[in-house]
């Protein structure tokens, strides 16, 4: 009894989740996944 609303919530979760994860792929988030962690380390923070 209890499958007859997991299964379609399941489903609906998933969609939505592979939604997102589409909608960030032609967002283009995943464009320069080292660009971030590479300014981290070598920020230099110069006093103005």
């Amino acid at each position: 009894m209890s499958a007859a609303y997991l299964i379609p919530t399941a489903f609906l979760m998933g969609s939505i989740g592979l939604a997102a994860f589409l909608w960030s792929l032609r967002d283009g988030q995943y464009d320069d996944v080292d660009g971030a962690a590479e300014r981290v380390l070598f920020h230099e923070d110069r006093p103005d």
